[in-house]
């Protein structure tokens, strides 16, 4: 059986895409399902066949990438998007979150770090560019004196860290020097507090509502 992870490439710079694709057919643990320039070439792409991964620009010539994950879930698209982007914005990165996006992934790092990017939202992680991470942490918000009083416990703070980082459940416990079991708990406690259901959903509520409480100086 085939496990390598299938990937579809969608970028309105054929430069871009095809070298993205050269590199990526090099490894051996992926395979290049198709490269799309549109958000309509990537749907009709979604059809064909299994797509583990979708690496998705936000700027698409005249048209806005993330319009994808409303459409793609439509279409009942079960694949994890990861946004390669040159740049977004606080407001569209948000936006692209809750729409579904397992992360976000900056053109300009390393194509090690991309490559790590796929591992872990194929394994139901969320990847944040460190820099994404550290704009949206400082991100201004006027705290809601509801929020104020619901203060995160030093671990699940560190827990909720560790995921802007794109650490793995494992990772965090190491930093932690806590069990991988231990770090589960804590974020379906994170989980239940927040009343979501995936890592992505809780770095969208994390940043929106609780950034001056949860995401603060420690």
């Amino acid at each position: 059986m085939d496990r390598r992870v299938r990937i579809l490439i969608v970028d309105d710079h054929t430069l871009f895409r095809e070298g993205l694709s050269r590199l990526l057919q090099a490894d051996a643990n992926f395979v290049v399902a198709g490269i799309c320039a549109s958000v309509r070439e990537a749907l009709i792409a979604t059809q064909r066949g299994p797509i583990d991964v979708v690496l998705l620009d936000y700027d698409l010539n005249e048209e806005i990438g993330v319009r994808f994950l409303a459409e793609s879930k439509k279409r009942n698209f079960t694949g994890r998007v990861l946004m390669v982007t040159s740049g977004m914005s606080d407001t569209v990165i948000l936006r692209a979150i809750d729409e579904g996006a397992a992360g976000i992934f900056l053109k300009n790092s390393p194509l090690t770090e991309l490559i790590q990017a796929i591992g872990r939202v194929t394994r139901g992680e969320v990847w944040i560019d460190p820099g994404v991470a550290k704009a949206l942490i400082t991100m201004a918000h006027q705290p809601n004196e509801a929020n104020m009083r619901d203060i995160l416990s030093d671990r699940e703070q560190e827990v909720l860290r560790g995921v802007f980082e794109g650490l793995s459940n494992k990772e965090i416990g190491q930093r932690l020097k806590i069990s991988e079991g231990s770090v589960k708990a804590t974020l379906q406690q994170l989980f239940a507090r927040t009343g979501v259901r995936t890592r992505s959903q809780l770095v969208r509520i994390a940043v929106e509502k609780h950034a001056t409480d949860w995401l603060g100086p420690k």
